[in-house]
């Protein structure tokens, strides 16, 4: 019984914090490695590291057998990717990694099937420490048979790999990982200040949390990050912010009132109307406690 065929190249495009982590996996697995993205000089350093890079998203994706979207938003993949979509090789697959949320991934979905672009749903689900250790996880739903194809650089960027079913469930996972993810961001920041204005020191509540039950390595990452006030992005702000309009969006869609997701998006869009954008989503701690934004 012969083997079935897997990927041996990928096209990534998208150099930000996660692409270009996945790009320096891939070539490490030793995954023929092409990258593009829209502000070229963004991707040139990733040639040092052994990827093919291009100025040209077409030239980027002829000839792989995976092409990566890791994008911004659902609007700037899909203006990327649909013209690219007759130069994808004949059963290339495209593994669509960005959180766009539920409509966007559907939309997406629809113009791969219309192209007959074997299509993955595959949002990740981690920040800059595991995209470049290789341990994303990988919230993967759609085309099976796409996937296990893709198999190879789904190991080479990801720590496993949880496939969920029909495509868009991956986006709906997300949405939910996302929501503990920034809920906790914003429940750290609420308890150092409810220390400080207790007339404690901040870090004790680190300190009382550290290696218990109730505390998180990420609680220590983002705690630290905000009583330096050094917010050098693991998870730009912006992006965080677009991921809590999307989880405030879906739950209201779906008839759910989620008044704590409710109010992190406040925090959010705060800091991000202050010019925060591209500094880490824990820069929020600037902006809590210290204005009510319930009424805004």
């Amino acid at each position: 019984m012969s083997e079935q065929p897997q990927a041996t190249s990928v096209a990534i495009l998208g150099a930000g914090i996660i692409g270009a982590a996945m790009a320096r996996n891939t070539v490490k697995a030793g995954l023929k490695t092409a990258v593009w993205n829209r502000s070229p000089e963004k991707a040139r350093p990733l040639a040092d590291d052994g990827a093919e890079v291009f100025d040209d998203a077409a030239d980027a994706v002829r000839g792989r057998d995976v092409v990566i979207s890791v994008l911004s938003d659902a609007a700037t993949t899909q203006a990327v990717v649909e013209p690219l979509l007759p130069e994808f090789a004949a059963g290339a697959v495209w593994l669509q990694c960005a959180t766009i949320g539920i409509d966007g991934t559907e939309r997406l979905e629809w113009i791969a099937g219309e192209a007959g672009i074997p299509f993955v749903d595959v949002p990740v689900s981690g920040t800059k420490a595991p995209a470049e250790a290789g341990q994303l996880v990988m919230l993967a739903s759609g085309d099976k048979a796409a996937a296990d194809f893709a198999a190879p650089v789904l190991d080479a960027v990801g720590a496993k790999t949880v496939w969920l079913g029909a495509a868009g469930n991956g986006s709906r996972m997300k949405l939910v990982t996302n929501d503990w993810v920034l809920g906790q961001t914003a429940l750290v920041a609420e308890a150092l200040r409810l220390c400080a204005a207790l007339e404690l020191e901040p870090s004790a509540f680190l300190d009382a949390i550290d290696g218990a039950p109730v505390g998180s390595a990420y609680a220590q990452i983002k705690g630290h990050m905000m009583l330096s006030g050094e917010y050098s992005p693991n998870f730009p702000l912006e992006h965080g912010t677009k991921d809590s309009r999307l989880i405030v969006a879906a739950a209201r869609e779906a008839g759910l009132n989620l008044p704590i997701a409710e109010s992190f998006n406040e925090y959010f869009i705060a800091a991000l109307d202050a010019g925060r954008g591209k500094e880490d989503m824990s820069v929020i701690f600037d902006y809590v406690g210290t204005e009510d934004h319930s009424e805004e």
